[in-house]
Protein backbone atom coordinates (compact mmCIF):
# COMPACT_ATOMS: atom_id res chain seq x y z
CA UNK A 1 0.00 0.00 0.00
CA UNK A 2 1.45 3.20 -1.19
CA UNK A 3 2.37 5.62 1.73
CA UNK A 4 1.59 9.09 0.58
CA UNK A 5 -1.12 10.22 -1.90
CA UNK A 6 0.73 13.84 -1.63
CA UNK A 7 4.82 14.34 -1.91
CA UNK A 8 5.96 17.59 -0.44
CA UNK A 9 7.16 19.88 -3.55
CA UNK A 10 10.75 19.88 -4.26
CA UNK A 11 10.99 16.20 -2.61
CA UNK A 12 12.01 12.97 -4.68
CA UNK A 13 9.69 10.80 -2.99
CA UNK A 14 9.27 7.63 -5.34
CA UNK A 15 11.55 8.09 -7.03
CA UNK A 16 14.22 5.49 -6.43
CA UNK A 17 10.86 3.17 -5.18
CA UNK A 18 7.90 3.44 -3.03
CA UNK A 19 9.63 1.44 -0.10
CA UNK A 20 13.59 3.32 -0.80
CA UNK A 21 14.94 3.99 2.36
CA UNK A 22 18.57 5.36 1.46
CA UNK A 23 17.98 8.14 -0.76
CA UNK A 24 20.29 9.78 -2.67
CA UNK A 25 22.80 7.69 -1.98
CA UNK A 26 21.08 5.47 -4.78
CA UNK A 27 22.97 8.02 -6.57
CA UNK A 28 26.44 6.58 -5.79
CA UNK A 29 26.89 4.32 -8.85
CA UNK A 30 29.53 1.44 -9.82
CA UNK A 31 30.95 4.05 -11.86
CA UNK A 32 30.76 6.96 -9.39
CA UNK A 33 32.42 4.48 -6.94
CA UNK A 34 35.11 3.68 -9.84
CA UNK A 35 36.06 7.71 -10.58
CA UNK A 36 36.78 7.95 -6.53
CA UNK A 37 38.79 4.85 -6.41
CA UNK A 38 41.03 6.81 -9.13
CA UNK A 39 41.26 9.30 -6.33
CA UNK A 40 44.04 7.40 -4.75
CA UNK A 41 47.20 8.28 -5.89
CA UNK A 42 49.21 8.60 -2.90
CA UNK A 43 48.00 5.66 -0.76
CA UNK A 44 48.06 7.93 2.30
CA UNK A 45 44.68 7.89 4.65
CA UNK A 46 43.45 10.51 7.09
CA UNK A 47 41.28 9.60 9.77
CA UNK A 48 38.00 11.87 10.03
CA UNK A 49 36.43 11.26 13.37
CA UNK A 50 36.59 13.46 16.58
CA UNK A 51 37.60 11.33 19.62
CA UNK A 52 34.50 10.48 20.42
CA UNK A 53 34.61 12.28 23.82
CA UNK A 54 34.47 15.82 22.32
CA UNK A 55 32.87 17.89 22.21
CA UNK A 56 32.96 17.71 25.69
CA UNK A 57 29.94 18.13 28.11
CA UNK A 58 26.75 19.14 26.88
CA UNK A 59 27.21 22.82 25.42
CA UNK A 60 26.46 21.94 22.19
CA UNK A 61 23.27 19.88 22.61
CA UNK A 62 21.84 19.13 26.36
CA UNK A 63 20.42 16.25 25.45
CA UNK A 64 23.36 14.56 24.26
CA UNK A 65 26.05 13.25 26.85
CA UNK A 66 29.79 12.02 26.53
CA UNK A 67 29.92 8.49 25.69
CA UNK A 68 30.35 6.44 29.54
CA UNK A 69 33.13 3.55 29.04
CA UNK A 70 33.34 1.48 31.79
CA UNK A 71 34.31 -2.96 32.29
CA UNK A 72 31.84 -5.83 31.93
CA UNK A 73 31.44 -7.93 34.66
CA UNK A 74 32.66 -11.69 35.94
CA UNK A 75 29.75 -12.27 38.31
CA UNK A 76 31.34 -10.20 41.07
CA UNK A 77 35.12 -9.54 39.61
CA UNK A 78 35.35 -6.43 36.68
CA UNK A 79 36.62 -8.16 33.57
CA UNK A 80 39.39 -5.43 33.36
CA UNK A 81 42.89 -7.39 33.85
CA UNK A 82 40.94 -10.71 34.78
CA UNK A 83 43.64 -13.45 35.06
CA UNK A 84 41.23 -16.24 33.58
CA UNK A 85 43.64 -18.80 36.17
CA UNK A 86 40.77 -17.57 38.45
CA UNK A 87 38.36 -19.83 36.39
CA UNK A 88 40.39 -22.11 35.23
CA UNK A 89 43.55 -23.01 37.13
CA UNK A 90 46.72 -22.94 35.15
CA UNK A 91 44.99 -20.66 32.06
CA UNK A 92 47.57 -17.79 31.83
CA UNK A 93 45.39 -15.64 29.84
CA UNK A 94 44.12 -12.51 31.03
CA UNK A 95 41.45 -10.71 29.91
CA UNK A 96 40.01 -7.00 29.50
CA UNK A 97 36.44 -6.39 28.30
CA UNK A 98 34.38 -3.07 28.13
CA UNK A 99 30.63 -1.94 27.67
CA UNK A 100 29.64 1.81 26.27
CA UNK A 101 26.82 4.01 27.08
CA UNK A 102 26.55 7.04 24.31
CA UNK A 103 24.58 9.12 22.27
CA UNK A 104 24.69 8.29 19.20
CA UNK A 105 25.06 11.73 17.80
CA UNK A 106 27.38 13.49 20.18
CA UNK A 107 30.31 13.87 18.44
CA UNK A 108 31.27 12.82 14.54
CA UNK A 109 27.75 10.88 13.07
CA UNK A 110 25.68 10.28 10.58
CA UNK A 111 21.70 11.85 10.71
CA UNK A 112 19.89 8.86 9.37
CA UNK A 113 16.63 10.05 7.37
CA UNK A 114 14.58 9.46 10.54
CA UNK A 115 16.14 12.27 12.73
CA UNK A 116 14.71 14.88 11.44
CA UNK A 117 10.84 14.64 9.93
CA UNK A 118 7.53 16.84 9.44
CA UNK A 119 4.10 18.01 9.52
CA UNK A 120 2.96 17.17 6.45
CA UNK A 121 -0.61 16.44 4.45
CA UNK A 122 0.64 13.53 2.89
CA UNK A 123 -2.85 11.84 2.72
CA UNK A 124 -4.23 15.22 0.78
CA UNK A 125 -7.09 14.98 3.22
CA UNK A 126 -6.88 18.54 4.85
CA UNK A 127 -4.98 16.94 7.94
CA UNK A 128 -1.30 16.78 8.96
CA UNK A 129 0.91 13.54 9.56
CA UNK A 130 3.82 13.06 11.05
CA UNK A 131 6.20 11.42 8.41
CA UNK A 132 9.74 11.28 7.27
CA UNK A 133 11.68 10.76 3.70
CA UNK A 134 9.22 8.88 1.46
CA UNK A 135 6.24 8.95 3.54
CA UNK A 136 7.22 7.04 6.14
CA UNK A 137 5.04 7.49 9.19
CA UNK A 138 5.40 8.48 12.80
CA UNK A 139 3.70 5.38 14.69
CA UNK A 140 3.65 3.10 12.10
CA UNK A 141 7.77 2.74 10.49
CA UNK A 142 9.02 5.35 12.52
CA UNK A 143 8.03 4.40 16.37
CA UNK A 144 8.22 6.37 19.99
CA UNK A 145 6.53 5.74 23.01
CA UNK A 146 3.92 8.70 22.34
CA UNK A 147 1.98 9.95 20.05
CA UNK A 148 1.94 13.25 20.09
CA UNK A 149 -0.68 14.17 17.68
CA UNK A 150 -3.43 12.19 19.57
CA UNK A 151 -3.12 13.13 23.52
CA UNK A 152 0.17 11.62 23.68
CA UNK A 153 -0.91 8.67 23.31
CA UNK A 154 1.07 5.75 24.73
CA UNK A 155 2.43 3.41 22.00
CA UNK A 156 3.56 -0.14 22.29
CA UNK A 157 6.98 -1.48 22.01
CA UNK A 158 8.35 -1.97 19.48
CA UNK A 159 10.52 1.53 19.15
CA UNK A 160 12.59 2.71 16.80
CA UNK A 161 13.41 4.36 13.81
CA UNK A 162 12.51 0.89 11.79
CA UNK A 163 13.52 1.20 7.79
CA UNK A 164 14.90 4.79 8.02
CA UNK A 165 17.34 3.82 10.94
CA UNK A 166 20.76 4.16 10.88
CA UNK A 167 21.92 0.47 9.49
CA UNK A 168 20.10 0.80 6.78
CA UNK A 169 22.89 3.59 5.57
CA UNK A 170 25.52 0.82 6.93
CA UNK A 171 24.07 -1.76 4.44
CA UNK A 172 24.37 0.75 1.87
CA UNK A 173 28.01 0.98 2.55
CA UNK A 174 28.59 4.59 2.00
CA UNK A 175 31.88 5.26 0.12
CA UNK A 176 32.07 7.26 -2.72
CA UNK A 177 34.01 10.43 -4.18
CA UNK A 178 34.51 13.03 -0.79
CA UNK A 179 35.04 16.99 -2.69
CA UNK A 180 36.15 18.95 -0.15
CA UNK A 181 35.09 22.67 -0.09
CA UNK A 182 37.21 24.39 2.40
CA UNK A 183 35.23 27.48 3.63
CA UNK A 184 37.84 28.01 6.51
CA UNK A 185 40.20 29.31 3.48
CA UNK A 186 38.18 31.99 2.39
CA UNK A 187 36.16 33.17 5.37
CA UNK A 188 38.49 31.59 8.27
CA UNK A 189 36.94 31.66 12.21
CA UNK A 190 34.04 34.39 10.80
CA UNK A 191 30.47 33.68 11.44
CA UNK A 192 29.00 33.06 8.01
CA UNK A 193 25.89 32.18 6.45
CA UNK A 194 27.00 30.94 3.32
CA UNK A 195 24.60 31.27 0.39
CA UNK A 196 24.54 30.18 -3.29
CA UNK A 197 26.32 33.23 -4.60
CA UNK A 198 28.66 32.60 -2.12
CA UNK A 199 29.23 28.85 -2.66
CA UNK A 200 29.03 28.95 -7.04
CA UNK A 201 32.54 31.67 -5.87
CA UNK A 202 34.11 29.31 -4.15
CA UNK A 203 33.72 26.67 -6.58
CA UNK A 204 34.49 28.83 -9.31
CA UNK A 205 37.84 29.95 -7.38
CA UNK A 206 38.70 26.65 -6.33
CA UNK A 207 38.16 25.11 -9.64
CA UNK A 208 35.46 22.46 -8.24
CA UNK A 209 33.11 20.21 -9.89
CA UNK A 210 30.33 18.80 -8.09
CA UNK A 211 28.84 15.69 -9.90
CA UNK A 212 26.25 13.38 -9.17
CA UNK A 213 26.73 11.14 -6.22
CA UNK A 214 29.72 13.06 -4.94
CA UNK A 215 29.57 13.26 -1.34
CA UNK A 216 30.18 17.17 -0.50
CA UNK A 217 33.04 17.57 2.64
CA UNK A 218 32.25 21.46 3.95
CA UNK A 219 35.46 22.99 6.23
CA UNK A 220 35.08 25.50 8.17
CA UNK A 221 37.23 24.77 10.89
CA UNK A 222 35.36 24.58 13.54
CA UNK A 223 36.72 21.01 14.43
CA UNK A 224 39.86 22.88 15.63
CA UNK A 225 38.12 25.20 17.72
CA UNK A 226 36.60 22.32 19.54
CA UNK A 227 40.09 20.67 19.60
CA UNK A 228 41.47 23.72 21.33
CA UNK A 229 38.75 23.80 24.18
CA UNK A 230 39.75 20.35 25.39
CA UNK A 231 36.35 19.36 25.86
CA UNK A 232 35.47 22.48 28.05
CA UNK A 233 33.84 24.52 25.28
CA UNK A 234 32.81 27.65 26.48
CA UNK A 235 28.25 28.22 26.34
CA UNK A 236 27.52 29.23 22.61
CA UNK A 237 30.49 28.28 21.35
CA UNK A 238 28.55 26.89 18.18
CA UNK A 239 27.13 30.12 17.61
CA UNK A 240 29.89 32.40 17.76
CA UNK A 241 32.48 30.76 15.69
CA UNK A 242 32.69 29.43 11.52
CA UNK A 243 30.15 28.82 8.81
CA UNK A 244 27.70 26.72 7.90
CA UNK A 245 25.24 26.63 4.88
CA UNK A 246 22.25 29.17 4.98
CA UNK A 247 19.43 26.68 4.70
CA UNK A 248 16.78 30.06 3.82
CA UNK A 249 18.83 30.27 0.84
CA UNK A 250 16.01 28.54 -1.51
CA UNK A 251 18.58 28.81 -4.81
CA UNK A 252 21.48 27.22 -2.29
CA UNK A 253 18.37 24.07 -1.68
CA UNK A 254 17.63 24.35 -5.55
CA UNK A 255 21.53 23.53 -6.17
CA UNK A 256 21.67 20.67 -3.82
CA UNK A 257 18.26 18.94 -5.41
CA UNK A 258 19.89 19.60 -9.42
CA UNK A 259 23.77 19.07 -8.55
CA UNK A 260 22.93 15.52 -7.38
CA UNK A 261 24.32 15.72 -4.33
CA UNK A 262 24.47 11.88 -2.85
CA UNK A 263 25.68 13.52 0.83
CA UNK A 264 26.59 16.52 3.22
CA UNK A 265 29.64 15.99 5.66
CA UNK A 266 30.56 18.99 7.94
CA UNK A 267 33.00 19.56 10.75
CA UNK A 268 30.19 22.23 11.87
CA UNK A 269 26.97 21.28 14.37
CA UNK A 270 24.76 20.99 11.75
CA UNK A 271 26.02 21.42 8.45
CA UNK A 272 23.46 24.53 8.51
CA UNK A 273 24.29 27.35 10.22
CA UNK A 274 22.08 28.08 13.08
CA UNK A 275 19.84 29.73 14.19
CA UNK A 276 18.49 29.57 10.77
CA UNK A 277 19.39 33.36 9.29
CA UNK A 278 15.53 33.95 7.61
CA UNK A 279 13.47 31.95 10.34
CA UNK A 280 9.60 30.83 8.70
CA UNK A 281 7.43 34.26 10.24
CA UNK A 282 4.35 31.54 10.99
CA UNK A 283 4.06 28.28 9.63
CA UNK A 284 7.30 26.56 8.57
CA UNK A 285 10.94 24.45 9.32
CA UNK A 286 13.24 26.55 11.39
CA UNK A 287 15.79 23.82 10.26
CA UNK A 288 15.42 23.81 6.20
CA UNK A 289 18.31 22.10 5.07
CA UNK A 290 17.47 19.36 7.71
CA UNK A 291 13.98 19.53 6.39
CA UNK A 292 15.01 19.66 2.68
CA UNK A 293 17.66 17.01 2.56
CA UNK A 294 16.91 14.31 5.08
CA UNK A 295 12.86 15.03 4.35
CA UNK A 296 12.54 15.27 1.41
CA UNK A 297 15.46 14.35 -0.57
CA UNK A 298 16.90 11.53 1.30
CA UNK A 299 20.09 12.73 1.30
CA UNK A 300 22.23 11.79 4.81
CA UNK A 301 24.15 14.89 6.94
CA UNK A 302 27.33 14.16 8.62
CA UNK A 303 28.45 16.18 11.47
CA UNK A 304 31.42 17.78 13.36
CA UNK A 305 33.67 15.45 11.22
CA UNK A 306 37.56 15.80 11.24
CA UNK A 307 38.60 17.51 8.35
CA UNK A 308 40.97 20.44 8.95
CA UNK A 309 44.10 17.94 8.21
CA UNK A 310 42.85 16.51 5.20
CA UNK A 311 41.71 19.83 3.94
CA UNK A 312 45.23 21.48 4.82
CA UNK A 313 46.56 18.62 2.85
CA UNK A 314 44.47 18.72 0.25
CA UNK A 315 45.04 22.72 -0.65
CA UNK A 316 48.92 22.34 -0.35
CA UNK A 317 48.34 19.27 -2.84
CA UNK A 318 46.44 21.63 -4.96
CA UNK A 319 43.61 18.71 -5.02
CA UNK A 320 39.97 18.47 -4.21
CA UNK A 321 38.76 15.21 -4.56
CA UNK A 322 39.45 11.81 -2.25
CA UNK A 323 37.68 8.62 -2.03
CA UNK A 324 35.74 8.72 1.82
CA UNK A 325 34.58 5.70 3.42
CA UNK A 326 32.54 6.40 6.38
CA UNK A 327 29.50 3.44 7.18
CA UNK A 328 28.07 3.98 10.23
CA UNK A 329 27.17 1.48 12.61
CA UNK A 330 24.74 -1.22 11.45
CA UNK A 331 22.35 -0.69 14.78
CA UNK A 332 19.16 -1.56 14.19
CA UNK A 333 16.76 1.23 15.42
CA UNK A 334 18.84 4.11 15.95
CA UNK A 335 19.01 7.48 14.83
CA UNK A 336 22.05 8.13 14.58
CA UNK A 337 25.44 6.49 14.58
CA UNK A 338 29.23 7.78 15.92
CA UNK A 339 31.26 7.06 12.20
CA UNK A 340 35.70 7.00 12.01
CA UNK A 341 35.33 7.87 8.33
CA UNK A 342 38.47 7.71 6.60
CA UNK A 343 39.95 9.42 3.25
CA UNK A 344 42.29 8.13 1.32
CA UNK A 345 44.17 10.17 -0.88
Amino acid sequence: MKRWINRPEGSNWGDFGEDDAIGRLNLITPDCLLKAVQEVKEGRRFCLSLPLDYPGGSVLNPRRFPPDVTFSMRGDDPAMCFPMGRVVPGQTDVVCDDRVTLSTQYSTQWDSLAHMGALFDADNDGEDEVVFYNGYRAGVEVRGPKDYLHGDKALEPPYGAGPLAIDGLATAAIQGRGVMVDLYAHFGNARKAVGYDDLMAILEQDQIAIESGDIVCLRTGFDRELLKHQKQPPVGIQHDYCSGLNGSDERLLQWITDAGVAAFVSDNEAVEILPTPKPPNGRGSHFPLHEHCLFKLGLPLGELFFLSELADWLRSAKRNYFLLTAPPLRLPGAVGSPVTAIATV
